[in-house]
């Protein structure tokens, strides 16, 4: 019986060795995924990880010049994302726009807001913090899921601040476990990320984003298990879904100005390309690009396929 009881308590001890994570040291995460030291900037009392390509040392193309007059680009990634999701179009827009993309507060390079608040207010507010600091009086935005559903918002509330908008699988209508109005319930299994997020069980639960599954790379999975094991990170995200509070959208999307375009993979696992037909009725000025067999990010798996398509919007 002793014997057994031993055995049991040894697994016991196994499992939660493996299953229990740490958080990663922020300087080392920074000399890995930090292009320059100037990148992290304090927007609205948070330290912000910014790439502009108009800031010094920053810049992605080979052409000289100042790039503050360009027309300007703001890209806005999805949940537990990073700005390195927009590499491919941050690069091939960069001879042409000035490009700025972010990590959200507590995604990412970027420290957890303070204020704890993670709503989509706070978020509209940071955004224009952001672009006022910058010197950007208007931008095309451009957003993936839920920061899709903040583009969205933000170019319905602030009409004079966005020239342009991009809406890549965006968040927004109610799905499962989100009802107009009312914050979801986390379940308890999410929450324990915080203390435990060994690397194998996150790339099985990123593989449903990707239409084709083979692109989950290692490599990939170790960028995003490392961004989420920065201090704060989880905890940051966790309470970013418990004060996701979705409003009727199409009050709001019927007051878009801005011409829009929709770009979604056609095997997204994640918010289904059917729902594409929502945004198409209820934004005036819409147009809608798709990618067979790609899945949630088509900005990553159709990388330039789906940059040709939004550089021709653009332009």
């Amino acid at each position: 019986m002793k014997i057994a009881v031993v055995v049991v308590l040894l697994v016991l001890a196994a499992v939660v060795f493996w299953l229990w994570t740490p958080d990663k040291d922020r300087a080392v995460l920074e000399a890995k995924y930090l292009n320059s030291p100037a990148d992290m900037i304090e927007v609205a009392g948070i330290r912000l990880h910014v790439r502009d390509s108009a800031a010094t040392g920053n810049k992605l193309d080979d052409k000289e010049g100042d790039k503050r007059d360009a027309p300007t680009v703001i890209f806005i990634h999805g949940f537990g994302g990073s700005l390195h999701s927009w590499e491919a179009w941050a690069q091939g827009l960069a001879a042409d726009h000035r490009v700025i993309r972010f990590d959200l507060p507590g995604s990412g390079l970027s420290a957890p807001d303070p204020s704890g608040d993670y709503s989509d207010a706070r978020t509209m507010t940071l955004l224009i913090a952001l672009m006022d600091q910058l010197g950007v009086a208007r931008a095309s935005i451009v957003g993936h899921s839920i920061g899709g559903r903040m583009a969205w918002t933000f170019a319905a509330r602030h009409p004079e601040r966005v020239s342009k908008l991009v809406l890549v699988s965006p968040d927004g209508f109610a799905s499962p476990g989100f009802v107009y109005g009312t914050a979801p319930k986390v379940p308890a299994s999410v929450k324990l990320m915080r203390w435990a997020l060994p690397k194998p069980l996150l790339k099985m639960s990123l593989a449903p984003a990707y239409g084709n599954r083979k692109f989950m790379t290692d490599e990939l999975a170790t960028r995003y298990h490392d961004l989420m094991l920065a201090p704060g990170s989880r905890g940051a995200l966790i309470a970013r879904m418990q004060q996701t509070v979705l409003v009727d959208p199409l009050p709001l999307l019927k007051r878009i100005q801005a011409p829009t375009l929709l770009v979604w993979g056609e095997a997204d696992g994640m918010i289904p390309f059917a729902n594409s037909a929502d945004y198409l009725g209820a934004i005036s000025n819409v147009k809608l690009v798709s990618f067979k067999g790609a899945g949630h990010l088509p900005q990553e798996e159709a990388a330039q396929e789906s940059l040709k398509a939004v550089a021709e919007f653009l332009r």
